[in-house]
Order: C-alpha cells, then sequence, then structure tokens
C-alpha cells in the first residue's frame, strides 16, 4: 500500500478560497470543485481564517509552540559526575531495602 502524498498549499491559494467563500458567497463544495480540493479543506481554511485571520492559513506542520521552542538541549554529562550521582542514587536504594 503507498504512502498518500500530503499536498501544502500556499497562503495566497488558501485566501482565494476563503474570498470566493465570504466574498463571492460561494458554498464550501461549490469553492472546493472550483480550485480542485476537497470540501473538508476549504471549511478548514475557512475556520481557521475566521479564528486567526491571515494568520490562520500559515502552514504549522513542523513548528513548534511555546516559550520552549523545540526539544531542550541536553548537554552531556560528566563521566564523574554521572558515576557520583549513581553511586548516591545506589546508596540511597539501600538504605531503602533495609528499611
Amino acid at each position: 500500500m503507498g504512502k498518500k502524498k500530503v499536498t501544502t498549499y500556499d497562503v495566497a491559494f488558501k485566501k482565494k478560497a476563503v474570498d470566493l467563500y465570504f466574498n463571492v458567497g460561494m458554498g464550501y463544495k461549490t469553492v472546493a470543485k472550483e480550485l480542485g480540493v476537497d470540501h473538508s479543506i476549504v471549511r478548514r481554511w475557512v475556520k481557521h481564517f475566521e479564528a486567526e485571520g491571515i494568520k490562520g492559513l500559515e502552514e504549522k506542520r513542523g513548528k513548534a509552540k511555546g516559550p520552549g521552542i523545540g526539544r531542550p538541549r541536553t548537554r552531556r554529562e560528566d563521566p564523574q559526575e554521572k558515576i557520583k550521582r549513581l553511586e548516591a542514587e545506589v546508596e540511597m536504594l539501600k538504605k531503602l531495602l533495609k528499611m
């Protein structure tokens, strides 16, 4: 079974679809047929445009959200510090087992 090809549309194309819906008064299915896309995509673009304006039509895939954008960077732990940490952990576990 083959993978579906994901088509990415630019903001201008999405804006054209939204304009046809709002300004011309076409329905989702009519706009979709006119532009050669599925009506559910047009509905999604209109919904996003209503909620966020033109920013809602921008591509969001692959962009991290929030203040800590992306995965936090980790620095390698010094081997000596790691040994000390693990030894302390072992001692704590030994104490717990003796209880």
